[in-house]
């Protein structure tokens, strides 16, 4: 009986392999001639990472020598690639000139590396990193070069960036989002892994966008498009792939993102089937090896026609090819309506992130101790539930035993062992603390013992001590209450931890701190992007994200959707240009409120969103910047005319008030700030609510803190008596500064001195050394932080995202 023809043209891994299932089921029915545009036989491609590293050779990668070929009939033709295809006469055609007729074609074409379209991309020295060659390639640049930039920090990327660390490559990764391998991690295992690269020599720069590749006949230097420039004597680019659909095209196959199959992997074309990564189906394309064995094996089983089998898409799982990083990724993160369960071990690197949804596992993150991975995989593969599970899940298949018993491993303890190792506390002393000492709290233990009083981190074993010895006479924690349900700690501990421990990012303090979410939540991202940006002036950058809408945009949004924008207005004066740039403003914008608010400034009511950096444009070329009244920061300074014009004027308080918005605009703070200057004390500033007011008397001004005129009303505390405008300016950096340091975020400067004291900042202030101390790290952190960020935002250099339509976003490459 005749053979039917089949040509696969793709001599990769979905090709061969789908070969290989057929060969299991029907090894007579096909007369087989492979086409491979490489002029190797088939490899494993997802090994290219250790080849490049030094740790396999390619012969230890190959899968298929052509001695198997030969084996079975195959007829192999390596380094002539398929140009077209004859759907009527139903022939091939290759760059060599071979015709060879088929019966059945098999596509397993692959993908291409993206390649970003900015100048210099086709400059010698700017390779992907997709095949063979371009292994080879590396390995030759890095015995002549000296630095390599990798475009794309997702797996391949930070793969290729090991590989060429490994051949003695100073490695730079540029990342345009704040994560890598954002696909596959979330911010929290992004972050471990991004520390345990740069512990390697690594350098990754994230929220980097390249604008351009700079050279005289090749590479040499990579240009970001905030200015920097990084030497490169290699270019890598890996941001990502693209199906390869050009033969499919030319053919007159249905092409969308990639060559369209249905169920069985079929194409347009009855005759003509597709796996791989050139392949769209059902809307999604696929890039991981997973997808392609089970891709495979339905398109086997409709050639080999003894199965009726259908291909429904696949969840993979994802590991980093980079020897001692232990990764593991697999399903989803972050959707609507899921919940977590996180586990972290600040000591030993270890995160889990376990991601349900009805208490089935939808996605998992494990990172520093992936062995429970496989076993997490297969919950989810198969749906299963975890209800039964849910108590002990995140601790592994090895952790159900103990579900009986929630303090069997605590009862298990010897009373050697160590609770507390800040204050070296075992566990008979917390034990004889409780039965002799009467102790039955958390704060009754710390108080005897010291146990749990420095960093906090042994507080849930301190509790888990007290319920297992107390039993029902077991207290709740008395002390300060935590920040938020993602931790233990209270929001004092944390700003201190944050010092102590030089954590420097949100990810290092949730993984330090042992955060019990992922990503924290929309209490406690605030405060840490705030106590952050306090501790770490020059050093942390903001991060956007963890700030809520109207600190976003710069602007306060209103209840139909539109915004205010208030320029400042240094102390309550203006101009005649200043008044002509805001009216163009509101007839240009057709905005329609404009309305003086109480803290002496103009209000635009009804802006659009995507609006916005326009008008800041043009109020900044009016000399304009932004009055932050939106930011948790310095807001207003109320001046009457004091001196200048006032025939009761005992000082000049407008330019008094001029010189104090000068110094503090743009500086952060726990809580919104507001200050007011009377000139006289007839008070028609209303300087004693505001949380710093000065009061101008004959023999110089009095100086008030901790007012409010808000819902609930508070008069000031008077904090001292100065002569000079200098010491004016200095009490009032030194007091700002003390409650930026020392006060909890979303706290006012009322109820922050109604709880420590105005004793105590009142002697802060008094101590002449400590109030130039505070001043000078206050005026330190301005050089930061007095930024214009409308003007950062008008002119498209930051955050421009922020206020474009959705429609005009372009989604990233899939990997």
């Amino acid at each position: 009986m005749t053979k039917e023809r089949l040509v696969v043209i793709g001599n990769g891994m979905a090709g061969i392999r789908t070969v290989e299932e057929l060969l299991l089921r029907t090894p007579g029915r096909y007369d087989i001639t492979v086409f491979g545009a490489e002029p190797h036989p088939n490899y494993n491609r997802i090994m290219l990472s250790p080849v490049l590293a030094g740790e396999k050779s390619f012969e230890q990668i190959i899968l298929n020598d052509r001695a198997w070929y030969e084996a079975n009939g195959i007829t192999l033709h390596t380094g002539d690639r398929i140009e077209s295809i004859d759907r009527a006469a139903k022939t091939v055609t290759s760059v060599g000139g071979k015709i060879v007729p088929y019966d059945k074609l098999l596509l397993a074409i692959g993908s291409n590396p993206v390649v970003l379209p900015i100048p210099g991309k086709d400059l010698p020295g700017v390779i992907g990193f997709r095949d063979l060659s371009d292994v080879e390639a590396m390995v030759a640049a890095a015995k002549t070069g000296t630095h390599a930039v990798v475009i794309g920090g997702g797996l391949l990327g930070l793969e290729a960036a090991n590989g060429l660390a490994r051949n003695g490559m100073e490695v730079t990764v540029l990342h345009l989002m704040g994560t890598i391998m954002e696909r596959q991690l979330d911010e929290a295992a992004g972050w471990l892994l991004q520390a345990e690269l740069e512990g390697r020599g690594i350098k990754i720069i994230t929220k980097a966008q390249t604008e351009a590749i700079l050279g005289d006949g090749k590479v040499e230097t990579v240009k970001l498009a905030d200015g920097r420039e990084l030497d490169a004597d290699l270019v890598v680019m890996a941001v990502g792939i693209r199906p390869n659909t050009a033969l499919g095209q030319l053919a007159g196959l249905e092409v969308n993102r990639g060559i369209v199959v249905d169920d069985r992997m079929v194409t347009s074309d009855p005759d003509i089937l597709a796996v791989g990564e050139c392949v769209e189906h059902r809307g999604q394309t696929y890039g991981l090896v997973a997808p392609l064995w089970d891709m495979a094996k339905v398109c086997a089983d409709h050639l080999a026609g003894v199965a009726n089998s259908a291909y429904t898409g696949t969840v993979s799982a994802t590991r980093l090819k980079v020897t001692g990083v232990e990764l593991y990724s697999a399903g989803t993160f972050g959707d609507a309506g899921t919940e977590d369960i996180v586990f972290r071990d600040g000591a030993r690197g270890v995160y889990k992130r376990i991601v349900l949804r009805d208490n089935r596992i939808v996605g998992t993150v494990l990172y520093g101790d992936t062995k429970d991975g496989p076993w997490y995989f297969q919950l989810l593969r198969d749906a299963e539930d975890i209800a039964s599970l849910r108590d002990t899940l995140i601790f592994g298949q090895g952790a159900r035993a103990q579900a009986q018993d929630p303090f069997a491993a605590v009862a298990a303890l010897p009373d050697t062992a160590e609770i507390c190792g800040c204050n070296g506390v075992n566990k008979g002393t917390v034990v004889a603390a409780i039965r002799d000492k009467g102790c039955c709290s958390v704060e009754d233990i710390r108080t005897h013992t010291k146990a749990s009083a420095s960093c906090g981190g042994c507080t849930g074993l301190v509790e888990k001590l007290l319920a297992c010895t107390l039993g029902d006479g077991y207290q709740a924690q008395t002390g300060p209450k935590p920040m938020c349900k993602c931790t233990h700690l209270a929001h004092d501990d944390v700003r201190r931890l944050i010092v102590i421990d030089k954590l420097k990012s949100i990810p290092a303090v949730m993984q330090a701190l042992e955060w019990t979410t992922a990503e924290g939540c929309a209490s406690c991202r605030p405060a840490l992007n705030y106590y952050l940006m306090c501790a770490w002036p020059g050093e942390y950058k903001d991060d956007n994200q963890s700030r809520f809408i109207n600190e976003r945009v710069h602007a306060n949004i209103q209840k139909d959707g539109t915004y205010s924008v208030v320029p400042r207005m240094w102390g309550g004066l203006t101009n005649a240009a200043e008044l002509r740039a805001i009216a163009d403003v509101v007839e240009r914008f057709q905005i329609p409120t404009v309305k003086v608010t109480g803290g002496q400034r103009i209000d635009l009511l009804g802006v659009k969103k995507e609006d916005l950096p326009a008008v800041w444009s043009d109020l900044n070329k009016a000399g304009m910047v932004s009055g932050h009244a939106y930011a948790k920061g310095l807001r207003t300074v109320k001046t009457c005319v004091g001196s200048e014009w006032c025939r009761f004027g005992t000082q000049a308080s407008m330019s008094m008030g001029v010189k104090l918005e000068k110094m503090t605009w743009g500086t952060w703070t726990p809580h919104k700030f507001k200050m007011a200057v009377s000139g006289c004390p007839r008070n028609c500033a209303e300087a004693t609510i505001k949380d710093f007011g000065i009061v101008a008397v004959d023999s110089g001004f009095e100086l008030h803190v901790g007012g409010n005129g808000g819902l609930h009303v508070r008069a000031t505390d008077l904090l001292m008596k100065v002569e000079t405008e200098e010491e004016v300016l200095e009490v009032c950096g030194a007091f700002l500064q003390l409650y930026r340091e020392e006060a909890r975020y979303l706290e006012r400067t009322a109820p922050w001195i109604e709880r420590v004291g105005i004793d105590y900042v009142r002697a802060r202030m008094e101590d002449v050394e400590v109030r130039e101390a505070l001043h000078q790290r206050f005026l330190y952190s301005q050089k930061f932080e007095q930024i214009d960020p409308w003007a950062e935002r008008a002119s498209g250099a930051v955050d421009n995202h922020e206020f474009a339509p959705l429609a005009t976003l372009v989604p990233l490459a899939a990997e």
